[in-house]
């Protein structure tokens, strides 16, 4: 079995380590996986594509130019249906450019408090990138989690929306699941899950 290494374009511990779980029983090939702190120069990517697909291969595009390595990326967040898909690509500062997660959870609560629970359908988006600056080649995943907009934020657990993003299989917010269960039903683990099969197919 051959070895690459592939750079992780984040500085995410936990998501890091959650990549290398998904990635660590390939058949194919074995990666030795690095994060952005073995590059503290390199100048950040500026988001600024219109879809999930295109912020998450403009990531592994400009780190793999930028470091001739194999770099995977990803972009994520929340797409809410009676809101036309709001707040989408701008999950992360749908109250502002610096808004904490409770401002965001506020905005969004008040965006929607008016429409009756079953038209709160949502689901949580993470796009991942995989780009090899020395064979052009890419392989584009995208992984999704059902749910429901709550108005109550509920459970201590998570990060970003997961307060108020009610799972129905589980009967519960994302914030009130283990992490352990979290990590195995989240949009994140769906789109590794895909990636860990394209990259298997591919070099078979």
């Amino acid at each position: 079995m051959r070895t690459s290494t592939l750079l992780v374009a984040s500085t995410n511990k936990d998501k890091l380590r959650e990549i290398k779980d998904y990635l660590s029983n390939l058949r194919t090939i074995r990666f030795r996986i690095i994060d952005l702190d073995y590059f503290p120069g390199l100048p950040d990517v500026i988001e600024d594509r219109q879809s999930f697909r295109g912020n998450a291969l403009k990531k592994a595009r400009e780190r793999a130019d930028g470091t001739g390595l194999r770099t995977l990326a990803e972009d994520s967040g929340l797409v809410v249906d009676c809101l036309g898909g709001r707040p989408g690509i701008y999950s992360a500062r749908y109250a502002g450019e610096n808004a904490t997660d409770e401002e965001n959870i506020r905005k969004l609560i008040e965006e929607v408090k008016d429409f009756p629970r079953e038209e709160r359908t949502a689901h949580f988006v993470c796009v991942m990138a995989m780009v090899d600056p020395l064979t052009g080649e890419e392989i584009v995943v995208e992984g999704s989690c059902e749910g429901i907009i709550e108005l109550e934020p509920r459970g201590k657990n998570g990060f970003g929306y997961d307060p108020i993003f009610y799972v129905p299989r589980y009967k519960k917010t994302m914030a009130e699941l283990s992490l352990r269960k979290k990590n195995k039903i989240s949009h994140r683990a769906d789109a590794l899950r895909k990636l860990r099969d394209a990259v298997n197919e591919r070099y078979k």
